[in-house]
């Protein structure tokens, strides 16, 4: 006979469900059972008839108030019955069961306290009695509940699981053991009490009684694999590693199917040292039906984090990849794993073929989406992405994600209509990430701008630096917008100076400033700025070739303007006046 027993220690919850239970027991009784055991009871308080029809009425009236859900009031009726009569165990009982419900450990433990002392023959007040001192922390006393329970209802196997319980609270390991041994003197060995004692022996370092303790759950239940596991696991802590070996290989007689078997083998190899013996096993357990999918995701969770750090293991997680895939090609999970180490390895085009085939066994996993448009987006292909995210948007509308990726695919693709509507939409699904609402905002500024709707582009850019304020990017582009258009130099200069002040020495950014001061007709420092761009890379930039060509221009370096120029239309990205600035040598805009 096998029964799970909970911890000692339950939480609240099961608390609660375990005097819901009790309230539920006695709700179920019909109403002349409990006028009969209220008669029972009063019979020996020696109430007068008067006093017991009325303690019967307020005792049948406070039941139907708790079954109501109305607890308050079945409070009130409870303790007014008890004002008739002190000694109703009843009373006392379901008052504590209230006080529990409540929260209210205290009365809970004083009102069970006085159930369990007027009704000693009731096990269920005796029960909640014992639950009542464990809120309280009181291990002793629940033992000693627990010690009158199993002496008068000496078949209740759970009593004994609690008692024992109660003892290993309390760290009496030895009166725990007694329990455990009188139990399998009545019951049979139970795998529950040896494991129980397994870990009493290991905790006192009592090796050889806990080889004892496997060894009879073997003779006891000889095809059950997992304890010669356990047996081996054992030896194996022990450094008794000839015998943990043969441990594990009658298992494989026992059971040479068995998967977990396997596991335990590559354990005990890697703990030798013999890692290519350890990886044989392992792809034997994945190659196993018999192993649950989870357990080899989980596996290669493992994987997954120590290959960061021992690169050379790389390979064998992506044999065990594909081993997962063949075994199970019907589990999305499979595929999604595998393409979490390809992407990581920067296997785009391989990783976006296997989370396309996760998506086809199960298309509603976000995660899997997600990794998608990653995919997408690392090999620009944005029209992929434009359709992948539509359908993401669809699937899981509250995701602002896919919303962005939509967006941003669509800029890309001139739609700039189809981004403005995705950025507006996808925004009111960010909740409290300040920075991801600045980039919804920063964006659709960028498609805003292209339509040259300039009011709507500089709210959007102006909403972006709100959330994040020191976003050099948008300052930038910000800037750099305005001062195409000449208009807020001065707050343009600000935003620019401030970007290059966060990100120095990035050609782009110090461009932007130095076409600014151009605008400004400040030449000379125009020249100093855009000549730092292309200290800093920025020589193969066609923008700012030109830009430096243009500002040669107006400091009267023709032909050197027209160098840039020349330079400048060869590199590409150049403003629609480059060949007429060529041909005329002369600036155009």
């Amino acid at each position: 006979m096998k029964k799970k027993i909970s911890s000692f220690y339950l939480s609240d919850k099961t608390v609660l469900a375990v005097l819901f239970v009790a309230l539920s027991f006695f709700a179920s009784c019909k109403t002349s059972r409990k006028v009969t055991e209220s008669k029972k009871q009063n019979s020996s308080t020696g109430l007068q008839d008067k006093d017991k029809i009325t303690f019967e009425n307020i005792f049948f009236d406070a039941n139907r108030e708790k079954l109501l859900g109305n607890y308050d009031m079945a409070e009130t009726l409870f303790l007014h019955a008890l004002q008739i009569d002190p000694n109703s165990a009843a009373s006392n009982y379901e008052l504590a069961n209230l006080y529990a419900l409540k929260k209210d450990k205290t009365k809970a433990l004083d009102f069970s306290k006085k159930a369990a002392f007027a009704d000693p023959s009731n096990s269920w007040y005796q029960m909640l009695y014992a639950e009542c001192l464990k809120q309280n922390k009181q291990p002793e006393e629940v033992a000693g509940v627990y010690e009158k329970l199993v002496k008068n209802n000496p078949d209740r196997i759970e009593f004994y699981y609690e008692l024992a319980n109660a003892y290993l609270y309390s760290n009496k390991l030895n009166d725990a053991l007694k329990v455990y041994d009188k139990m399998e003197g009545l019951f049979g060995v139970t795998e529950e009490a040896s494991i129980q004692k397994l870990a009493i022996y290991k905790s006192t370092k009592s090796f050889d009684k806990g080889v004892a303790e496997i060894q009879k759950l073997i003779k006891t239940f000889p095809k059950d694999a997992k304890y010669y596991g356990m047996l081996g696991e054992l030896y194996q802590s022990n450094g008794m590693n000839d015998k943990a070996l043969q441990a594990y290989t009658d298992l494989l007689k026992i059971d040479p199917d068995n998967a977990f078997v396997h596991l335990s083998l590559a354990d005990f190899y890697r703990s030798q040292k013999q890692n290519d013996k350890a990886f044989e096993e392992i792809k034997i357990a994945f190659k196993s039906k018999e192993l649950d999918i989870d357990t080899k995701i989980k596996i290669l969770l493992s994987y997954y984090e120590i290959t960061n750090k021992f690169p050379e293991l790389k390979n064998d997680a992506t044999e065990l990849c594909k081993i997962l895939v063949e075994v199970h090609p019907d589990e999305a999970k499979s595929f999604a794993m595998y393409g979490d180490f390809l992407i990581r390895d920067k296997k785009m085009e391989d990783a976006r073929t296997q989370y396309r085939k996760a998506i086809t066994l199960d298309k509603e996993k976000y995660a899997i989406w997600d990794n998608l448009l990653i995919t997408d987006s690392s090999l620009n292909d944005l029209v992929s992405m434009e359709k992948d995210s539509k359908d993401a948007m669809e699937l899981f509308p509250n995701q602002p994600l896919p919303y962005y990726y939509n967006g941003v695919a669509n800029i890309q693709l001139k739609k700039y209509h189809e981004a403005i509507d995705a950025f507006t939409e996808g925004k009111e699904f960010v909740i409290e990430d300040k920075l991801i609402l600045a980039d919804f905002y920063a964006r659709l500024g960028d498609a805003q701008n292209e339509l040259k709707n300039y009011p709507a582009s500089d709210a959007a850019y102006d909403k972006s630096l709100e959330n994040a304020q020191d976003n050099a990017n948008v300052l930038n582009n910000y800037a750099y917008f305005l001062s195409l258009r000449k208009v807020n130099l001065e707050k343009a200069g600000e935003m620019s100076k401030k970007s290059n002040e966060l990100s120095p020495n990035n050609n782009s950014y110090q461009d932007t400033y130095g076409w600014i001061l151009f605008q400004e007709n400040k030449y000379d420092d125009a020249k100093v700025w855009i000549g730092k761009a292309l200290e800093n890379g920025g020589s193969a930039d066609g923008t700012v070739l030109e830009h430096y060509g243009d500002v040669l221009y107006k400091l009267g370096e023709t032909e050197n303007a027209l160098k840039y120029w020349i330079d400048a239309k060869k590199a590409g990205g150049t403003s629609e006046f480059i060949d007429k600035k060529i041909a005329g040598k002369k600036f155009y805009e």
